[in-house]
C-alpha cells in the first residue's frame, strides 16, 4: 500500500510561525506553532529578529511532522505565506541579517513619506505601484537600513559600509518571504504579491522600477528575483544534507493577505475575503485589471501562477483589529480573548462608547499616519463590558469603511463575505459584522485559509492538486450569518463612527510619538 503524500505550508506571521501539514482534501493534518519577540526599541518602531524567526521555522517543521508521524520525504512540496511589508537586509557571505526586521506596523519613516508627499511623489507611486505613499511598506523600511545599520565587519579586513557592499550584491534585500525561502533552498526570490508590496515594483509592467529604485537609492543588485506565485519550475528545493534530511521542492509562495485569497478559492473577479488578524485585510480579485481606486483602496497583485496573466485585487489595509482584542489584554480588561463575546453580550450596547483603534495610524481608507487610538463617549456609568463591545465593534466599523469604498470603486455590489482568521471564531463578532456590514459572511471549515492558500499554490506547482476546480470543491461553509439589525439603526451608529474616527485624526504632531 502507498503512504499518503501532503503538502506543507510555513505560515509566517507578524506575532509567530506556523507549519501546517494539508492532506489532498485541504484539511489539516498537522499543526505547530510558536510565537516570536516583539521588539520595540523607540515608541513607533517594532522590529523583529530574523534568526529567531528561522530558527522557529524549522522548529514548528520538525514539531508538526513528529506530530502527525510524517516522514519528511512524504511531503510533495513546501509552500510559504508571510506577513508583508516586513522588511530586512542580510549578508550574502554569511547569510547573517545586518539589523533586525523592521516590522509593517512600524512607524519611524514617516518624515520621510511626508518629504514624499512635499515632493509631489505621491501620484508616482499610485500609478506604479498601486500603494499610497505610507511608511507600512517595504521601500522606505529598506532606505533607512542602507543607511542606519551598522557596517559589517569582515575577517581580516575593515568593516565595509552596508550600501557598498549591497551595490556589490553582497547584502541582500528581501521581505520575510524571501528571508525563509533563501535559507531554505539557498535561492534569493520573491514572487510577485510580495514584490507588490515594496514600493518598489511596477505592477503593470511586472518588474523592479528604475524610478523608484533611484528615489530611495535601493541597488537593484540587491534584489531578489521576482517569481510567479505557484511557480512550475519551483524556487528550490530543500538541502538534503539541512536540518529536514530530505529534498523537498519550494514550490509557491504568497503574502499573508493574498494566500487566504487564494485559500478560500477566491479565483473569479469580483470574489472577495476578509482576515481578521493582527490586522484585518479586505481584498477583491478583479481579474486581470488593475482596477485604480478612487476612494483610498490599494491596487495590488492577487496571485500569479505559471504561465498564466497575473490577477489583480483591490485591497483595503486596516492595521489594528485582532491587536485591539490583544490591547484589551495588555490593558487586563480581559483575561482571555474568549471573554470578549460574552462580556460584549452581556450589555446591550455600548453605551454611546467608540472606541478607534488607531494605534498604529488609520489604514485605509483613511490613510493618516498620525491618527491615534482614541476612546470617546465615555461617562462615569461606562464599565469595562462597554469598552470591549466598542472594540469588537471597531472590528465592524472598520470592515464596513472598507466594503463601502470597495463598492465605490469595483461597481460591484457584495452580497456575501468570505471571512478567515483567528477572531471569525468568535459567533458574536460574525454576526456584527453580518448586522453592520449588511451582507451575508461566509466562515468555511478550514479556517487556515492562509497556509491553505500557500499550500494550494505550492501543490499546484508540483501536480499535487490538478487545477483551480479541485480547490474550490474541497471549499466547504462551517456557518453563515445573515443581517439580523435594523439597517436605519446600523446606518446611524455607523455614522457615530465615523465622528469618532474624525476625532481620532493627526493626533501625533510628531513622528515619534
Amino acid at each position: 500500500m502507498t503512504e499518503s503524500t501532503y503538502v506543507g505550508a510555513v505560515d509566517q506571521g507578524t506575532t509567530g510561525t506556523r507549519f501546517i501539514v494539508f492532506d489532498h482534501e485541504g484539511q489539516v493534518v498537522a499543526n505547530a506553532y510558536q510565537k516570536h519577540e516583539q521588539i520595540y526599541p523607540e515608541p513607533g518602531w517594532v522590529e523583529h529578529d530574523p534568526m529567531e524567526i528561522w530558527e522557529n521555522t524549522k522548529e514548528v517543521i520538525r514539531r508538526a511532522l513528529g506530530q502527525a508521524d510524517i516522514g519528511p520525504d512524504r511531503l510533495e512540496a513546501i509552500g510559504v505565506t508571510n506577513q508583508r511589508e516586513t522588511t530586512l537586509l542580510w549578508d550574502a557571505d554569511s547569510g547573517k541579517p545586518v539589523h533586525n526586521a523592521i516590522v509593517w506596523q512600524d512607524r519611524r519613516t514617516t518624515d520621510r513619506v511626508e518629504q514624499l508627499e512635499d515632493d509631489g511623489m505621491v501620484e508616482t507611486i499610485r500609478d506604479k505601484t498601486g500603494l499610497e505613499a505610507d511608511a507600512y511598506f517595504s521601500a522606505t523600511k529598506a532606505e533607512w537600513l542602507l543607511d542606519n545599520a551598522d557596517p559589517i565587519k569582515l575577517e581580516r579586513s575593515r568593516p565595509q559600509d552596508i550600501r557598498d557592499r549591497a551595490e556589490e550584491g553582497e547584502v541582500l534585500f528581501g521581505t520575510i518571504d524571501s528571508w525563509l525561502i533563501y535559507n531554505l533552498t539557498g535561492e534569493h526570490v520573491t514572487e510577485v504579491t510580495n514584490a507588490s508590496r515594496t514600493m518598489l515594483y511596477n505592477i503593470h509592467e511586472l518588474a523592479w522600477d528604475d524610478d523608484l529604485l533611484a528615489e530611495f537609492s535601493i541597488p537593484e543588485a540587491m534584489l531578489p528575483e521576482v517569481r510567479p506565485s505557484s511557480d512550475d519550475e519551483t524556487y528550490g528545493s530543500t538541502d538534503p544534507d539541512g536540518f529536514l534530511e530530505a529534498e523537498i521542492p519550494v514550490a509557491g509562495a504568497l503574502g499573508d493577505q493574498q494566500a487566504a485569497l487564494f485559500g478560500q478559492t477566491c479565483f473569479d473577479a469580483g470574489d472577495a475575503k476578509n482576515t481578521y488578524g493582527t490586522g484585518s485585510f479586505f481584498l477583491m480579485n478583479t481579474g486581470n485589471e488593475a482596477v485604480e481606486s478612487d476612494h483610498g483602496l490599494l491596487t495590488t497583485i492577487g496571485f500569479q501562477r505559471s504561465g498564466e496573466a497575473v490577477q489583480y485585487a483591490l485591497e483595503g489595509s486596516i492595521f489594528v483589529t485582532g491587536a485591539a482584542i490583544e490591547w484589551l489584554e495588555d490593558m487586563t480588561l480581559i483575561d482571555d480573548p474568549a471573554e470578549t463575546a460574552s462580556l460584549a453580550r452581556s450589555v446591550d450596547t455600548t453605551d454611546g462608547v467608540y472606541v478607534v483603534p488607531a494605534f498604529t495610524g488609520l489604514g485605509a481608507p483613511h490613510w493618516d499616519q498620525r491618527a491615534r487610538g482614541t476612546i470617546v463617549g465615555m461617562t462615569r456609568g461606562t464599565r469595562k463590558e462597554h469598552v470591549v463591545r466598542a472594540t469588537l465593534e471597531s472590528i465592524a466599523y472598520q470592515t464596513r469603511d472598507v466594503a463601502e469604498a470597495m463598492e465605490a470603486d469595483s461597481g460591484i455590489e457584495m452580497r456575501s463575505l468570505k471571512v478567515d482568521g483567528g477572531a471569525v471564531k468568535n459567533n458574536f463578532l460574525c454576526q456584527l459584522q453580518s448586522d453592520i456590514i449588511g451582507s451575508a459572511i461566509v466562515r468555511p471549515v478550514v479556517d487556515e485559509t492562509t497556509a491553505l492558500g500557500s499550500a494550494y499554490a505550492a501543490g499546484l506547482a508540483v501536480g499535487y492538486w490538478s487545477d483551480p476546480d479541485e480547490l474550490r470543491s474541497n471549499w466547504q461553509v462551517d456557518a453563515e450569518f445573515e443581517p439580523e439589525m435594523d439597517r436605519d439603526d446600523a446606518d446611524r451608529r455607523y455614522d457615530r463612527w465615523s465622528d469618532a474616527v474624525d476625532r481620532s485624526r493627526d493626533w501625533a504632531q510628531d513622528a515619534e510619538e
